[in-house]
């Protein structure tokens, strides 16, 4: 019975995690309910206006769109807040209202490209990228991409060893158990690659936050906060990190 029991929590913990990481992965596909409720990563733009208004000591104009439909990289204007998933972003006008750029296998984290496509490039992209410091951590589209792209293959990598250390778990055998084990632990260091990757990029980016538009003392109005999946990231990492123990003793101990 203490067998089952071992085996049974090993399997809820792998479950545990393949569920956070499903999470994970539809975040921003859509602006659904849920896939809108979870992002890796978000950048509001909300108090932009006002800053650079404060900054060049004129009114600024038709910066930000308010037709929550209009497609995104076509110039129509800003979004307030900027959402980031593993294979898309949307940008958002309010909470609720908003629209979802392509899919992407692999959707890179490159805000400055979102921010700059959706501004009238005659009136304010220019304008834009010369109060943005070019050593920011946000203008690095190329750092950033490049790191995300990598961090999402870790973690789709780990997601499949998660889904093998449930599946290969169920039929109860040494082998099987010991097979688990593998996975489980694959799974756990790919998973903390990638969500080490993505916390060092968030925490980079939010230095942005404390950013000033040059020649002033005016705050830049542009900020990083961390979403929702990189805690359920996390979460599925320590749950498929704790699975390792009882799959192991199952693998070591289990008599059929």
């Amino acid at each position: 019975m203490r067998g089952e029991i071992c085996v049974g929590f090993a399997s809820f913990l792998a479950f545990t995690s393949l569920m956070l990481l499903i999470f994970v992965h539809i975040g921003q596909i859509t602006t659904s309910t849920v896939p809108r409720g979870i992002w890796m990563v978000e950048v509001n733009m909300s108090t932009y206006g006002a800053s650079l208004q404060s900054a060049i000591f004129n009114p600024v104009v038709g910066l930000y769109t308010s037709n929550a439909s209009a497609p995104l990289q076509a110039g129509l204007g800003l979004r307030q807040f900027y959402k980031f998933g593993l294979y898309s972003y949307c940008g958002y006008i309010s909470e609720k209202e908003g629209t979802c750029g392509n899919h992407t296998v692999g959707e890179q984290f490159t805000p400055f490209d979102a921010v700059i496509s959706d501004m009238l490039p005659q009136n304010y992209s220019i304008l834009t990228a010369n109060l943005i410091p070019g050593n920011a951590t946000l203008r690095d589209s190329k750092y950033l991409g490049q790191s995300t792209k990598a961090a999402y293959w870790m973690l789709l990598l780990g997601t499949l060893c998660a889904a093998l250390a449930l599946l290969t778990g169920i039929a109860k055998n040494n082998l099987t158990f010991f097979v688990s084990t593998i996975f489980a632990i694959a799974g756990s260091l790919l998973l903390l690659i990638g969500a080490s990757i993505w916390t060092v990029l968030i925490k980079k980016s939010e230095s942005v936050n404390h950013l000033l538009i040059p020649g002033t003392q005016i705050p830049s109005g542009i900020s990083v906060s961390v979403g929702p999946g990189l805690f359920l990231t996390w979460a599925a990492f320590i749950a498929l990190v704790v699975s390792i123990i009882p799959y192991m003793i199952s693998c070591c101990t289990y008599r059929g």
